[in-house]
């Protein structure tokens, strides 16, 4: 299932520092995964549905690297990804096996997977880099992903970086790493973080104008009436 363009498109535009308060005040703690980094600098922000892959810990008769020719592998999960998804994967916070190197991550550019984000590390850092593929995890390692983990599953709930992700979740990620939006509230949270971003701006010009941030951040009820005839005057476009 496709996001649509005017989600997409409003989401692009909202950061992940503002998308996790909007979630915080729909009671929403737990949801920046943790150890997702940007593995170059730069990095655009993206929005896509999430698409899961599961490892569990390495049990040596079935992490070999025959497995890597199994029905159930990752090369198998890749070719079930659909263009614009995001791969997520739960890679246990493992750093000492690469979970995909140059090979895989050039595949998934090529049927257009928008990004992967892991709380693993990813191995061939310099090929992965080469693919084009943006890449979001805690670094890189040599070692295969069977030299410390067992891949057993796709499209499954999983968890990374310590956060719950269920399949067609809402994934948003930036320099400041990955963002979950469960699907059940991406409606409430796109309208509610387009707000959030436009009051932020306004706030933003505020200090700018050289205000000061008591009774401005949070509007105490004398700005927030100024930045309601703002709003008034500047609509959200789309």
């Amino acid at each position: 299932m496709t996001l649509d363009p005017r989600t997409t498109a409003i989401l692009s535009g909202i950061s992940t520092a503002t998308l996790t308060t909007v979630l915080l005040k729909k009671g929403l703690r737990n949801v920046w995964m943790r150890g997702t980094r940007p593995l170059r600098p730069g990095q655009p922000r993206l929005v896509g549905r999430a698409f899961t892959l599961r490892f569990v810990p390495a049990r040596e008769d079935l992490a070999t690297p025959e497995s890597w020719s199994s029905p159930k592998s990752t090369r198998a999960a890749i070719e079930d990804m659909p263009a614009g998804c995001i791969a997520v994967v739960d890679a246990m916070g493992v750093t000492d096996a690469g979970i995909f190197g140059d090979i895989l991550c050039a595949r998934m550019a090529r049927r257009g997977v928008a990004a992967l984000i892991t709380d693993g590390v990813v191995r061939d850092v310099a090929g992965v880099l080469g693919t084009g593929l943006p890449v979001w995890c805690q670094g890189a390692a040599a070692p295969p992903s069977v030299a410390g983990l067992t891949f057993v599953d796709w499209q499954q709930p999983i968890g990374c970086g310590g956060v719950a992700v269920f399949p067609d979740d809402v994934v948003v990620v930036d320099e400041d790493g990955a963002v979950l939006i469960p699907q059940n509230l991406l409606e409430a949270v796109v309208s509610a973080s387009a707000e959030q971003e436009r009051l932020e701006g306004w706030i933003m010009s505020e200090v700018d104008k050289g205000a000061a941030l008591p009774g401005l951040y949070p509007p105490n009820a004398e700005n927030k009436a100024r930045y309601d005839a703002w709003a008034r005057e500047n609509p959200i476009q789309g």
